[in-house]
């Protein structure tokens, strides 16, 4: 095996953050060493920091957290000698998953012994060592069979192990290290496959999880084969890159060309299992950087350019939109905010492991998400190598934080929808027969019902809306910008194994218009078919416009669309204005309102009015209410949160009942007033056919065509998502296709053109005169845009 050389080191991306941290003068000591000693100790230093300042002030709390964790798992350590157990609270069986918390709880032990300026009471060495004889006598051999949850045999378990292993090198015999190998390869085997199934091939995160984990096997136990086929797993070199991380995938997990990230099938998922494939990726790159087995897929590129198509867009002054992280919203210790966090550090960490200009726009994001998170701090939550890759970057005043500017992103491939605005941001999570409602399992999530039914998210300057117990405390089958029934629904059981919840609409999406407005829609069919709803929301510069019509209910319960659900957290008393009165009662019912303000949050139109009830309320719940995860278990403590619900009524089993609503984010109570007078957006059309808006200010006309309709010499041969809009002597018009069952849409506009300036491969004029009239190839595009522009006469 070659040394590694300096030139080699030099070379590799890991080359620039590893002088930083290991210094010089030991990075050429370790490149004269063996090359597996020197992936172990960089892996060593990745995970420790390196030689550390104990007494820089912004590593304190992060030495006395660690310090605190690991001594506190010393102090109640079982070490007697008849002992069943590691610790009274994780007694082992065949089912739980707690021999691998057990593991995780030893890592954190090896992880405090490792790093500098941690001061725990002795070395626990012979503690530490004993510990991890006893699991693997009793929890964790190549004789086992697989029981309950796989992921705690082939990802949970092997990864806290393999860094015991690393951490505690000098404690752990050569002897026992082959016999902790031995386990891990009987569980992990092969990277490219899950181990317990014969044929199912890893994807995603799972996939890069074990590619880590095979390659640090091959590092400790000094196998080449075993770290190239960790390094190749990301690849998927042994079934020629069908299921590569570093390919845009057509169906099923991973990564698409719209930036959506998916996982399990069917779920929208960059949040949490997005950021451990970004997490994984970026340390086999900063690990195996400048070595034999660098990761140098040229490919590559795919993941990388996601970190801004796919990562970013969903990332909210330093948090990550919980409507992308799948049954994680569930946990009480993985808040929105820690999910951001998440992304950020791995990030920072990838940065230094790639070549320009990623590196400077990597450092550049991750600046701005530092800077901009006012709620949770993130070097007071950091560890401490986290810590100092922010620092690096806070530090350097040639990198200048990334704003996020104005922008709309329809993610057609995962359904969801984020449209960003100055001082706000808002997003709708959605579902299809190409996307689930959600997914529920191993304890989590019991009460997701209607997350992925149209419900919206508004971000605002309250960073802590989705943060402060929101989850538990939140009436679950009143989420923003749904409509329900309110048939009381029952939470689900805490049942081993994931599920999905099925969707049965074919239409389901929009299109963008120029990257900075859209159509949206959404035909929904609720969970047991007994309510079903047009959906249409139109994103502008300064509002959302919400329609919903042909609404219909068959189960002898109310339906209702929620307007509003708002968290005011433990003690808020912000002011609800109903057309300029201030609302007085706990609940309080209005016919026909036109106006409505929520102080610190916006203003909200009603130009069609209706049945409207604001409630208050004092909602009390527990983590433990919705997540009983093995792992993630939440805390039975009661929190109790405040609410201000905007409700629409519909009567109980509806027949073509609608609603029309404008959100104003950020707009003051005089502002509301003023354009609830003349909003200068017109509803044109809102039924079952066709939901169309025309905007002054903005000068578009927005429309949603369920099917072939028209609507004010606006019109469309079937389904269809269409924008138009006027800016300047140019006229661009943009279509999607989202129930994706039509191959030619034909889309007429009276509108008279000159010419036209730029059309897309898929748009062909049919004719330009008294009306403009386009032909669009949209079969086979999947929901994609489809744009064209033309010069004005």
């Amino acid at each position: 095996m070659p040394p590694l050389s300096r030139r080699l080191l030099l070379q590799a991306g890991i080359a620039t953050s590893a002088v930083a941290t290991l210094g010089l003068q030991r990075l050429e000591q370790a490149a004269a060493a063996d090359e597996f000693d020197v992936l172990r100790t960089r892996w060593l230093t990745l995970n420790t920091g390196g030689p550390i300042d104990p007494a820089d002030a912004a590593f304190a709390p992060a030495l006395a957290r660690l310090t605190a964790d690991a001594q506190g798992f010393l102090d109640t350590l079982d070490t007697s000698p008849g002992r069943t157990a590691l610790w009274s609270d994780l007694p082992l069986s065949p089912s739980s998953g707690n021999f691998s918390i057990s593991y995780t709880r030893l890592r954190t032990i090896a992880l405090a012994r490792a790093t500098e300026g941690t001061t725990l009471t002795s070395d626990p060495a012979d503690r530490l060592v004993a510990a991890l004889d006893f699991l693997h006598a009793k929890a964790y051999n190549e004789t086992l069979p697989e029981t309950g949850n796989w992921w705690f045999w082939e990802i949970g378990t092997p990864k806290a192990l393999l860094d015991c292993c690393v951490f505690a090198h000098d404690v752990v015999s050569p002897d026992r290290l082959a016999a902790y190998l031995t386990a891990i390869d009987r569980f992990v085997p092969d990277p490219n496959r899950r181990t317990n199934s014969a044929t199912l091939r890893e994807t995603g995160a799972n996939r890069v999880d074990k590619a880590l984990i095979v390659a640090l096997r091959g590092i400790l136990g000094r196998s080449a084969a075993k770290v190239e086929a960790g390094r190749d797993a990301l690849s998927d070199v042994a079934e020629n890159g069908k299921n590569s991380v570093f390919t845009y995938v057509t169906s099923g997990d991973g990564f698409y060309r719209d930036g959506s990230f998916v996982q399990h099938g069917n779920l929208a998922y960059v949040g949490t299992y997005g950021n451990v494939a970004l997490s994984g990726v970026a340390n086999l790159v900063s690990l195996l950087g400048g070595s034999s087995w660098q990761v140098s897929d040229p490919n590559r590129s795919i993941l990388l350019d996601a970190v801004e198509a796919s990562f970013a867009p969903f990332m909210v002054d330093g948090l990550m939109m919980d409507c992308v992280s799948g049954r994680a919203i569930s946990r009480e210790q993985e808040s929105d905010h820690q999910h951001g966090h998440d992304t950020t550090s791995s990030v920072l960490l990838l940065a230094g492991g790639v070549e320009a200009p990623y590196a400077a726009r990597f450092r550049a994001l991750a600046k701005g998400w530092l800077t901009r998170d006012r709620l949770n701090d993130y070097l007071a939550s950091a560890s401490i190598p986290r810590i100092a890759r922010a620092k690096a970057v806070l530090d350097d005043e040639t990198v200048l934080p990334a704003t996020q500017g104005p922008a709309h992103f329809q993610f057609f491939h995962q359904d969801r929808v984020v449209h960003r605005r100055p001082g706000w941001t808002f997003a709708i999570a959605m579902s299809s027969k190409r996307m689930a409602r959600y997914e529920w399992g191993n304890g989590e999530n019991l009460r997701g019902w209607h997350v992925g039914d149209g419900m919206s998210y508004l971000y605002t300057s309250d960073q802590a809306q989705f943060t402060d117990a929101f989850w538990p405390t939140v009436d679950a089958m009143r989420m923003p910008g749904t409509t329900i029934s309110t048939r009381p629904r029952q939470p689900h059981a805490g049942t081993s194994g994931t599920g999905t919840i099925a969707a049965y609409a074919e239409w389901v999406g929009g299109a963008s218009y120029r990257g900075k407005a859209g159509a949206v829609g959404m035909h929904l069919i609720n969970h047991d078919k007994t309510v079903q709803a047009r959906k249409s929301w139109f994103c502008l510069e300064e509002a959302i416009v919400a329609l919903g019509a042909g609404i219909s209910g068959t189960d002898g319960h109310r339906v209702e669309t929620v307007v509003e659900n708002r968290n005011l957290h433990a003690a808020g008393t912000e002011a609800l204005i109903v057309d300029g009165q201030r609302q007085g009662a706990a609940e309080q019912a209005y016919s026909d309102p036109s106006w409505t303000h929520l102080e610190g949050v916006g203003g909200y139109l009603f130009p069609a009015g209706g049945r409207l009830t604001a409630g208050r309320s004092e909602r009390t719940g527990s983590w433990r209410e919705i997540n009983v995860g093995n792992d993630t278990g939440g805390s039975p403590t009661p929190i109790t949160r405040r609410y201000l619900s905007l409700v629409l009524d519909h009567g109980v089993d509806p027949q073509a009942a609608e609603y029309a609503y404008i959100l104003l984010p950020g707009a003051s109570k005089e502002r509301t007033a003023l354009l609830a007078v003349d909003s200068g957006i017109r509803v044109l059309a809102n039924t079952a056919t066709v939901q169309a808006i025309r905007s002054v200010r903005d000068r578009l006309l927005l429309a949603n065509f369920w099917a072939a309709g028209a609507v004010q010499g606006f019109a469309s041969s079937g389904p269809a998502s269409v924008a138009a809009g006027w800016s300047g002597p140019t006229l661009h018009v943009a279509v999607s296709e989202p129930s994706r069952t039509a191959q030619t849409i034909r889309v007429t506009l009276d509108e008279r053109v000159r010419r036209p300036l730029a059309l897309d491969d898929s748009v062909t004029v049919v004719a330009i005169g008294r009306s403009l009239v386009l032909d669009i190839a949209v079969g086979g595009s999947r929901g994609t845009t489809h744009a064209a522009s033309f010069a004005l006469r």
